[in-house]
């Protein structure tokens, strides 16, 4: 029985992942697990991909690599994708949303290459990343977001580290 919930800050590339993750990780003392930096340090890739400016990642290796600290609890996983995680390791699942012109702006100012910028804008728009939640996971554990703003950033990390906080108290022995 895990003593702390596992979480995963899931959405587009832009929307906050990182910056949620790591200030949750700050506050609750949950441990931030950036799969990009898990991928990059574990090489837990097959190699590099030129198209999408990003590794390709072994799914299988990455899952083995993370195991034990998922199966141990207190984990924020923070990565654009979901739904490879077993459904047992997780406790919510929260999805990022950003509007059109903010999305838009965060990705021009990482230098976004035109096309890559667009495919991310048309799955925020297509809501790719939340469907794909819905079906990976119950219904009652995914919660969307928004993230257009420092204001609803901070709402959002109160209301996650609210929810953590009666996660504990329901699962204390």
């Amino acid at each position: 029985m895990r003593s702390a919930p596992n979480i995963i800050i899931t959405g587009t590339p832009g929307v906050g992942k990182t910056t949620h993750s790591e200030i949750l990780a700050e506050r609750t003392g949950l441990r931030h697990l950036s799969v990009n930096q898990v991928v990059k340090d574990k090489e837990c890739h097959e190699g590099w991909s030129d198209e999408y400016q990003s590794w390709i990642v072994d799914e299988d290796k990455l899952l083995d690599v993370i195991e034990d600290d998922v199966k141990a609890g207190g984990c924020i996983i923070d990565w654009h994708a979901c739904d490879l995680f077993p459904r047992s390791w997780i406790d919510l699942v929260v999805v990022l949303r950003v509007d059109s012109k903010t999305l838009y702006d965060r990705l021009e100012a990482r230098n976004y290459a035109e096309s890559k910028l667009q495919e991310n804008l048309d799955s925020e728009i297509m809501e790719v990343l939340l469907q794909e939640a819905r079906e990976a996971f119950d219904e009652e554990i995914v919660v969307e977001l928004t993230s257009n703003d420092s204001e609803e950033m901070e709402s959002n990390i109160d209301r996650i580290e609210s929810w953590i906080k009666q996660w504990k108290t329901d699962h204390a022995d």
